[in-house]
């Protein structure tokens, strides 16, 4: 493993499946800030959910970014398939995952969201995602699977097995 490479790039990727999303949030593409989502997990005050958030999606796609690194030392797919390519096919497994099964997984793990079936109720106010995300808006999908193939192909295109 090419350790300077994977903590460069899975970084790098990160910051830009980060960007990506808080793009997407801001432009009006999707209702769903992952900051600020992730950091209501951690704390109840909004002004630090958000610095909180950024630091704990930081580390998970850092953290994340260890399975693409393996992937690309494991594939020895044809010699004409770029690494950039197998980057792009985990980048959309990876996203088939938040949107089928993190997201759906997040209200009962998350303090302060409510359920699917409850509701909202004391202090759980925060809406749960739904079926791919879509409580978030019809665009959310999108935006989730544009980020992690853009995390996914810069991770293949810049890791040096």
């Amino acid at each position: 493993m090419n350790v300077g490479d994977w903590l460069l790039w899975g970084f790098g990727a990160t910051v830009v499946l980060t960007t990506i999303m808080a793009a997407s949030h801001a432009l009006g593409l999707t209702r769903m800030s992952i900051p600020y989502m992730l950091g209501t997990m951690l704390t109840p005050d909004r002004d630090r959910a958000q610095p909180l958030g950024i630091a704990f999606h930081m580390a998970n796609g850092w953290l994340f970014s260890l399975v693409y690194v393996a992937a690309f030392h494991s594939f020895t797919g044809p010699s004409w398939w770029p690494q950039w390519g197998t980057g792009a096919a985990v980048g959309l497994a990876h996203a088939a995952f938040v949107l089928l099964v993190a997201m759906p997984m997040l209200p009962g793990m998350h303090p302060r969201m409510a359920s699917t079936t409850a509701g909202p109720r004391g202090g759980r106010r925060l809406e749960p995602p739904g079926f791919l995300a879509l409580n978030y808006g019809m665009r959310t999908p999108v935006a989730i699977v544009l980020a992690h193939l853009a995390f996914g192909v810069i991770l293949g295109a810049c890791y040096r097995v």
